[in-house]
């Protein structure tokens, strides 16, 4: 069964001027109408770090949740974060991003891996009281610009260990758009098979020009589960292209299409949602 995530948080966490409260909320009712599987619409982390994001808890209660089946995710980076995110029963999946790189995970969560690891499973535990669900988005999953050793036995070593804990619900996360469409077949191939119990996704940044190949890649390598986000904003400030930013909705819309592929979307919804997009993304 083929799952959308549409990743609005994702892009609009970097943009400079503060995005006012009430398009973000008239956005993400526009989007909850698309027919996306889930929306990663916010996050509990800090307001100093991400001040995009301040407003998270004041837009969870205005979203039309009544008339939508999409689930909503919410990214975290710490305990505390999880125990404000959990309250809300409206949010479906946590997400919580681990990386395998130790450079990275210190610059994005300010922990090593291993602090990281303990992280998870204090998080996994408050999930499990409250009836969320744990997404891991594992970050560098597809090649390290820091000149750390990396390769898929890495990739498999940090999976096991997250299993171990009992996550269930991976995202292999190409940071700062490294992948190529080799790769991604082969790792999503590779960590399928070492894992089937895992429900593994992909949230890949690219540059738009090799953004179709990298999806027909995914997908021919069996992945179901694609993050994506409308007109490809966002994504990783690290990246060294600067055009490099989250695969954008509709190129992955358009491979589907191309390829005969149901996917539940509303494309005149859609439309209607862009247009809010192009007032945000050309603007703040």
């Amino acid at each position: 069964m083929l799952k959308l995530i549409e990743c609005p948080r994702d892009a609009m966490q970097g943009l400079i001027k503060f995005v006012p409260t009430e398009l973000k909320i008239k956005y993400l009712n526009a989007l909850l109408k698309v027919g996306f599987d889930t929306l990663d619409f916010g996050s509990f982390v800090s307001t100093k770090a991400v001040p995009q994001m301040s407003d998270t808890k004041e837009i969870i209660k205005k979203l039309k949740l009544y008339d939508s089946e999409t689930a909503l995710l919410a990214i975290v980076a710490n305990v505390k974060g999880t125990e404000q995110a959990v309250y809300f029963d409206e949010i479906d999946y946590l997400g919580y991003p681990f990386s395998i790189s130790e450079i990275f995970q210190q610059k994005n969560t300010n922990s090593t891996i291993e602090q990281s690891l303990l992280k998870v499973d204090e998080i996994f535990e408050l999930c499990q009281q409250t009836n969320h669900e744990l997404v891991i988005y594992l970050s560098m999953a597809f090649g390290n610009p820091y000149g750390e050793k990396y390769d898929e036995e890495i990739v498999a070593y940090w999976l096991e260990k997250l299993s171990v804990i009992g996550i269930e619900n991976v995202a292999l996360s190409d940071t700062v758009g490294l992948s190529t469409p080799q790769s991604i077949n082969k790792l999503y191939k590779t960590i399928s098979r070492e894992f089937p119990f895992i429900e593994l996704g992909v949230h890949l940044h690219s540059n738009p020009n090799q953004s179709y190949e990298k999806i027909k890649a995914a997908y021919t390598a069996g992945c179901r589960k694609f993050d994506s986000a409308i007109m490809g904003y966002g994504g990783c400030p690290m990246a060294e292209d600067t055009l490099t930013g989250n695969i954008a909705t509709e190129t992955l819309l358009e491979f589907f299409v191309n390829n005969n592929v149901e996917t539940g979307i509303n494309f005149d919804e859609l439309e209607k949602a862009k247009q809010i997009a192009s007032t945000i993304f050309g603007n703040y």
